[in-house]
């Protein structure tokens, strides 16, 4: 019998990675946000903006710290978005569990893609960090019992062992890219479909994935100790901080039915992934929630950005 011992949400977004100075040329959108701040052209000066980057850098430090220092872990299992990774609309999948022999990262010298779009919409990811090699470990046999035991569960969910591309998805190479370049505890990526109408998850459906993994983690006899991982989101493009909050404190305080109100019209884009964040909601049951930080990264007007967010929960 397998136990969750750690639990963490964090961000991935580009913006997490991109030095301050660069924010305000990141990508920008005639879409307002809901709630604009009336000190908004405070929040854009330079101080504030360097600030907000050394919190979210802070934010991912502690996760990373957390996550290597957590003793003799036998397995992670990761929530993440696919976009046109691995799926594409002649094959999209709701709910997809990569079960291979091991996880392909694209090398280090390939893993920036060279910006091709306009000059002001350049991301300029800073190498922060990279992957040590070109593949980690995949946890195989767990990946084999969630498939079985979230069908068991009622759940249709579909399965490979190869990958369309060189490497994993980017939600998953997060892990590899910033929180544990030298990890070796074998990943189980679980892949949804958080972007494309019209197959997504619901909310209520994601919270209901996160606790069947939870009872399948334990039913698993071949481990003990299990860490689970939600990657992206907050609001993306448009920040919306009314909405991260309220999934932050539906979260904190174990209430599905706050979290089953967040209004799919709002999860498109990289606010869908919010739903990984639910999804890891259903896994932690009881699990005391410890938010980090929530950073909201106001880019440029009118009032794009991301709200990133940085958590982790322990057994009480």
């Amino acid at each position: 019998m397998a136990d969750i011992v750690l639990a963490i949400g964090s961000s991935h977004s580009p913006q997490v990675s991109t030095a301050w100075d660069q924010w305000p040329n990141m990508r920008r959108t005639e879409e307002r946000s809901p709630a604009i701040p009336a000190n908004l052209a405070e929040l854009l000066a330079p101080g504030v903006l360097a600030e907000r980057f050394g919190s979210v850098q802070h934010g991912v430090r502690t996760l990373a710290e957390r996550l290597r220092s957590t003793e003799a872990l036998d397995a992670i299992v990761m929530f993440g978005d696919d976009q046109h990774e691995q799926f594409d609309d002649t094959n999209m999948p709701a709910i997809a569990v990569y079960h291979g022999e091991r996880v392909p990262v694209t090398p280090p010298n390939r893993s920036r893609t060279p910006w091709t779009g306009p000059a002001d919409q350049r991301h300029h990811i800073s190498a922060l960090a990279e992957p040590t090699r070109d593949a980690y470990p995949n946890a195989t046999g767990l990946a084999e019992h969630l498939v079985a035991s979230l069908t068991e569960q009622e759940f249709d969910v579909a399965r490979c062992d190869a990958l369309r591309t060189a490497g994993i998805g980017h939600a998953f190479s997060f892990l590899y890219q910033r929180l544990w370049p030298e990890c070796t505890v074998p990943l189980v990526p679980i892949m949804l479909n958080t972007y494309y109408p019209p197959n997504q998850p619901t909310p209520r459906r994601s919270y209901a994935l996160g606790a069947a993994v939870r009872r399948a983690v334990a039913s698993w006899t071949n481990g003990a100790r299990v860490a689970v991982i939600a990657s992206g989101g907050l609001s993306h493009i448009v920040l919306d901080e009314p909405l991260d909050r309220a999934v932050l404190a539906g979260l904190r305080d174990h209430d599905p039915e706050q979290l089953y109100a967040v209004p799919r019209a709002k999860l498109r884009g990289g606010t869908s992934e919010i739903l990984n964040w639910i999804a890891l909601g259903g896994a932690v049951g009881p699990m005391t929630m410890t938010l980090v930080d929530y950073v909201p990264g106001y880019r440029s007007l009118p009032s794009t950005g991301c709200g990133m967010a940085f958590a982790y929960w322990l057994p009480q």
